[in-house]
């Protein structure tokens, strides 16, 4: 049960490392624009339709948003709205980066972070609930060696800015700029754990007779409801400031950037599905499923950096620089697992 639990969280991973590639289909739209429309898909339509799920027969969602449940469900949203300033910043890294570089900094701090965050912060409002014992020192020892992996990639790209000519670096990342890509990817990575923050607010915001691989779908529209709201006033005001609220009125490209729009949102709003159905297996252990959100995205990680060397963002980097990369990535992995053997 664990292995398919662990599949199925991998298969989520693989799509939202996809989830970039549609988006280069995209024609004669400034980012805002298509940011906003794919995110309609990835944070509103395909989360309601995962929610709806959830619900049992003869009940409705609007149940479980009652004033019984306020106050976890502001703050699951508040949550996905930090998270939102995480996504928009998370876009950034990846141009001063390149996506293996920029997601593998970012969604390796939002491992380990977002994993101790959900207990911390539960434990805050609610200590009766003993939320910090699922910090067991085999979950801080995984979060360390996540951290050192983090490191090591970071200096891979320290690697890579030192010996890369400026054009060469222009040639695989048009903007590359390793130490504000850095800086960025960092914050990136801290506000994208409020995600599972949120997460951990909405758990009980389901109802009893779910299926247990669904029970996580409600709280996960409400994280990313927040991010949404975040990510909308953003592209909005972008619009407004760069004139390019004209993009939405291009019909002649509306069918094709309306698809891959709609593809990415489906690719990117997988890992989550894919974690919801994925911890429905992961029962037995306690600590996988506390370590559940690291090992998502250590597998983003890994996944981000294949499409990396898929799309040449490494190519005329050193051997020893890839050896680097890869001892990174190889060390992430083991940290998603190493709490279970400890």
């Amino acid at each position: 049960m664990i292995i398919i639990g662990l599949l199925i969280i991998a298969i989520g991973a693989f799509c939202q490392s996809s989830c970039y590639v549609p988006i280069n289909k995209i024609k004669q739209w400034s980012w805002e624009s298509y940011w906003l429309v794919q995110g309609v898909f990835a944070w509103l339509v395909f989360p309601f339709l995962g929610a709806l799920l959830a619900v049992p027969e003869g009940h409705s969602l609007c149940e479980l948003f009652t004033a019984d449940n306020s106050f976890r469900i502001w703050m699951t949203i508040l949550f996905g709205a930090l998270w939102g300033i995480g996504g928009l910043t998370f876009g950034l890294s990846m141009r001063y980066l390149g996506v293996a570089l920029g997601q593998s900094i970012a969604l390796g701090t939002c491992a380990g972070l977002g994993t101790i965050l959900g207990p911390v912060m539960l434990n805050i409002f609610f200590p009766e609930g003993d939320y910090l014992s699922r910090l067991t020192a085999s979950v801080i020892i995984g979060v360390v060696v996540t951290l050192i992996g983090i490191a090591i990639i970071g200096y891979a790209g320290a690697m890579k800015s030192r010996s890369l000519s400026e054009e060469e670096k222009k040639k695989a990342v048009a903007d590359f700029n390793f130490p504000k890509g850095l800086a960025i990817a960092l914050l990136a990575g801290v506000m994208s754990g409020c995600f599972n923050v949120g997460l951990e607010f909405g758990s009980g915001i389901t109802f009893a007779e779910s299926p247990e691989i669904y029970k996580t779908l409600p709280a996960t529209l409400l994280v990313t409801l927040g991010g949404f709201v975040t990510n909308a006033v953003y592209c909005l005001w972008q619009n407004a400031s760069n004139k390019t609220f004209g993009d939405y009125g291009k019909g002649s490209i509306w069918l094709n950037n309306i698809f891959f729009c709609a593809l990415a949102g489906l690719l990117w709003y997988s890992q989550f599905f894919g974690l919801a159905l994925g911890k429905g297996f992961l029962v037995e252990s306690e600590v996988l499923l506390t370590f559940s959100w690291c090992i998502l995205m250590a597998l983003n990680v890994v996944f981000s950096n294949v499409w990396g060397i898929i799309l040449k963002e490494w190519k005329g980097c050193s051997r020893q620089t890839i050896q680097v990369l890869v001892l990174g990535i190889a060390v992430l992995i083991n940290s998603s697992f190493l709490p279970q053997h400890i």
